[in-house]
């Protein structure tokens, strides 16, 4: 288990991952936020 983690690809692919999750959670959350706060079109 050592040897894996230690290794430089590993880590690589992890922060690449944690980039991609986190910017699909924020776009995610700004669509929920603008839907929340959108104001419904009055008559």
């Amino acid at each position: 288990m050592s040897n894996i983690m230690s290794d430089p690809i590993v880590w690589g692919s992890l922060l690449g991952l944690t980039v991609v999750v986190g910017l699909c959670t924020y776009y995610v959350w700004l669509i929920i936020t603008n839907i929340k706060n959108a104001k419904p079109p009055v008559e």
